[in-house]
């Protein structure tokens, strides 16, 4: 997840309807955020609820420290996490989701469901695939 130059487009004005298939409308940039690979797996894993960075960071196995932090700060910018430091020593910093978060994540851990229940079907038709 990149930051993203400032565009001079139809995504600075709030009058025109959101068309995710026009080039330059601001919810593609979103859907990019979201539909990553870490963007589906930290927004799936926080709907499970609230989690602290390293917890975060075991459950989505394999990210980097790094490629998490700047998919949290990327998901924070859209409005899909809240990110809640509390006062304490050692500061512990936790992650949950908004409700438009909440939202986006039912719809992807709906996906990952079929994906899941379905891969049976779904190697057999890449080895079907590979033998073409």
């Amino acid at each position: 997840m990149t930051a993203r130059p400032p565009e001079q487009s139809f995504t600075d004005d709030p009058t025109l309807e959101a068309d995710v298939f026009a080039r330059n409308c601001a919810s593609r940039p979103v859907l990019q955020d979201v539909a990553s690979r870490w963007g589906v797996l930290a927004l799936a894993a926080l709907r499970e609820g609230p989690y602290r960075f390293s917890a975060l960071r075991r459950r989505v196995d394999g990210i980097s420290e790094r490629m998490l932090s700047q998919t949290l700060q990327t998901l924070e910018r859209d409005g899909m996490v809240n990110r809640e430091a509390q006062q304490s020593i050692p500061p512990v910093v936790e992650y949950t989701l908004t409700d438009l978060g909440a939202q986006v994540a039912d719809q992807l851990v709906g996906l990952i469901d079929i994906l899941e229940s379905n891969i049976g079907d779904i190697r057999a038709a890449q080895t079907a695939y590979r033998r073409e």
